[in-house]
């Protein structure tokens, strides 16, 4: 077990510091537009959760090249590895442009089915039309993670997910203050970083390439093979995104106030959520590898330890953020009303991290076992299982109803501005659906998946 342990931190440490990096990006931009004002931190949050939607349906660049690339290599085929991380990378860039393209005439389209208010969708719109030219670089930089994880390097990644934000909060407190560009500066900033870390990840492939005499070209055969392999996993990320932006428009119907307070809380969670993923990408790792070298005890053996790990990291995290609620709210915005909103959905949040951090580190197991399309079946399963309870809050704290009744509109509506109809209790409950019915529900799910063994098979996959 000591091994073990040792395995899963060797990988896990620097994934964490990669994983803490990337969600700082989001962070950074909504701590300095943030002290702009409400609207423009309502407008980031919109913008945040469609760009995020993307490069989240995406994520299979990295989840689908890590176990082909780490089963590779447990069964001694260290080119074809290297060369299906090189497919990835093709196909990555070829989607970002895409997606790019198509998404610049309809960016205030998107954004103005979030229903909230104008002066929030145009500034919404700008920052989302201009990040659009960063996401082929940033799909790029996904997919490049996903090879190295599966080479068993996660060191690499933190050192340029570091750099990378680094650069980005330089840029964007440059460009947001010292030239006066508000919300448009903070795009500029973060694509220039999101574009600087993709070359240098281009770089590393190329000399990755280059030593076991690889092809850099684009196959056929392996960009539309990684496209396939992604496909239920792209079924599986659309479930998680489609309860996150539900979540967000029912947030939004609460009143930009409530937007604002949700978008900071939502953000928090992420950066935990990458927290916990750390195990995870070791989970895909050391699964994939173990698998692909037919080590069935081992598999087991990690995932039995990566389990204990996720739980203890689960309730290590709720206690801190229950410790720091209080002090969060002034950190992201200068409202009183958003700052107390954050604080009641941050105690909120606490109480469920653990089993988030259980839910998390199977899902990572189970992704790097090559289980997509349980992950993708289930994932509807967990997302008509969630549909019920947001409408339950969506319905009782509507505009002129039941969040009046119990008493916390009244003391916002008296301090904060005259948009804050869901309140506090509002926001705490909707949290409590998803942090506990939502999470709940794929804890369900993936723990019966994993007490069973029809998700090991072993072999490195077809060329």
């Amino acid at each position: 077990m000591l091994t073990i342990d040792r395995d899963i931190l060797r990988l896990a440490v620097p994934a964490l510091g990669a994983l803490v990096a990337e969600p700082l990006f989001l962070l950074t931009d909504t701590a300095l537009v943030g002290h702009l004002g409400e609207t423009p931190l309502a407008a980031l949050g919109v913008a945040g959760a469609v760009l995020q939607t993307v490069v989240g349906l995406l994520i299979f660049l990295a989840y689908a090249t890590t176990p082909a690339v780490a089963r590779r290599l447990g069964a001694g085929d260290a080119p074809g590895a290297i060369k299906a991380g090189i497919d990835g990378m093709w196909l990555a860039l070829g989607a970002g442009v895409v997606l790019a393209f198509l998404g610049w005439p309809l960016a205030g389209s998107v954004v103005r089915l979030f229903g909230s208010t104008a002066a929030v969708s145009e500034a919404a719109t700008t920052y989302l039309t201009i990040s659009l030219i960063g996401l082929p670089g940033m799909l790029v930089v996904i997919a490049a993670t996903g090879l190295l994880r599966g080479l068993q390097d996660t060191r690499t990644p933190l050192v340029v997910a570091v750099g990378g934000f680094a650069v980005n909060a330089m840029l964007n407190a440059l460009f947001i203050y010292g030239f006066g560009w508000g919300i448009a500066g903070s795009a500029i900033g973060t694509v220039l970083a999101q574009w600087g870390m993709a070359a240098v990840y281009v770089v590393i492939a190329v000399r990755a390439a280059r030593r076991v005499a690889v092809s850099l070209r684009p196959g056929l055969d392996g960009v539309g093979g990684a496209a396939m392999a992604g496909g239920w996993l792209l079924l599986r990320t659309a479930s998680l995104r489609a309860a996150l932006l539900a979540s967000i428009a029912v947030a939004a119907g609460f009143g930009v106030t409530s937007l604002a307070a949700f978008q900071i809380a939502m953000t928090i969670f992420t950066t935990l959520a990458f927290v916990l993923d750390a195990l995870a990408i070791a989970g895909q790792a050391m699964v994939g590898h173990g698998l692909g070298a037919a080590d069935v005890d081992r598999v087991h053996a990690v995932t039995r330890r990566l389990v204990r790990w996720g739980l203890l990291s689960g309730v290590v995290l709720g206690a801190l953020v229950a410790v720091l609620a209080p002090f969060a709210g002034p950190v992201f915005s200068s409202s009183a009303s958003v700052q107390q909103a954050v604080t009641a959905v941050l105690l909120a949040m606490a109480v469920g991290v653990p089993l988030a951090g259980y839910v998390f580190v199977l899902d990572g197991v189970l992704i790097g076992a090559g289980d997509a399309r349980y992950l993708a079946l289930t994932g509807l399963v967990n997302l008509a299982m969630y549909a019920p309870l947001l409408a339950a809050v969506a319905v009782v704290f509507t505009r002129g109803g039941g969040a009046d009744a119990v008493g916390t509109a009244d003391a916002l509506s008296s301090a904060g501005p005259p948009d804050a109809i869901g309140g506090v209790a509002a926001l705490v409950w909707l949290w409590l659906a998803f942090g506990l019915g939502y999470i709940g529900a794929r804890a369900l799910t993936l723990g019966l998946r994993a007490r069973g063994s029809r998700w090991i098979v072993t072999g490195a996959p077809a060329a």
